[in-house]
């Protein structure tokens, strides 16, 4: 337990929430056959699911102020991914402390993408049962904020990178004008030019403000040959 508490830097008050969280169902089987009382992880699992969605969302909500919805949707889904927590898993080689039945054991659940990303959730809910959200968010964050600068640039943030290569021209200036709307008020529709020193250079439109001005970079983006 000491090692493991060092390995995610953050050492629990109650372990009690610690051996659930490392407590797979197959080993809980074999322990109540035994008439142990031994509780499996997916209770926890469940509840660090909607956590690691909260944090991950809300961190990526504040990372990218003008990225639309459906992209920072996508970009979640890819962060959040089985790929990407049984990874996070690996990192702090959260295999070694589960308790796997011996069936489990002998085929390789300890390195089993679904079976680490299981416990990395559970793992993620105890944190947060023992030490509240902040402690939760620390932990998230620390595997989340290093992933997301490889990860972001896959999705489209049109308008971070037309500013990035207008800035390897000194002197050039970009700006975004919303230039009308469409429809009623439930339902708007805005329309937006990029503008590169007064020249109209892409033209948008989205249900927002902000998705409009998305819009119009992807195609100032794509007549530049990029997109």
């Amino acid at each position: 337990m000491d090692k493991l508490e060092k390995n995610i830097n953050y050492k629990f008050k109650n372990r009690a929430y610690l051996m659930e969280a490392l407590t797979h169902s197959s080993f809980a089987n074999e322990q109540h056959d035994r008439a142990v009382n031994a509780k499996s992880n997916e209770r926890l699992e469940f509840l660090g699911d909607a956590v690691v969605s909260i944090v991950s969302a809300k961190f990526l909500f504040e990372k990218f102020p003008d990225m639309n919805e459906g992209d920072l949707s996508r970009l979640r889904s890819s962060l959040v991914c089985t790929t990407s927590l049984s990874e996070f898993a690996r990192k702090i080689h959260l295999g070694d402390f589960l308790f796997l039945g011996k069936g489990e054991i002998n085929t390789g659940g300890a390195d089993r993408d679904s079976i680490l990303e299981n416990a990395f959730e559970a793992l993620t809910a105890a944190i947060y049962l023992d030490g509240g959200l902040e402690s939760a968010r620390e932990f998230v964050l620390s595997f989340l904020a290093p992933a997301v600068e490889t990860h972001h640039i896959n999705f489209k943030d049109y308008k971070t990178k037309l500013q990035e290569i207008i800035q390897e021209n000194p002197g050039e200036n970009v700006y975004y004008v919303i230039t009308g709307t469409k429809g009623p008020d439930h339902n708007k529709l805005f329309e937006a030019e990029v503008r590169l020193n007064h020249n109209v250079i892409g033209k948008g439109e989205g249900r927002s403000k902000k998705s409009a001005e998305q819009a119009a970079a992807k195609e100032a983006l794509r007549l530049m040959g990029i997109e």
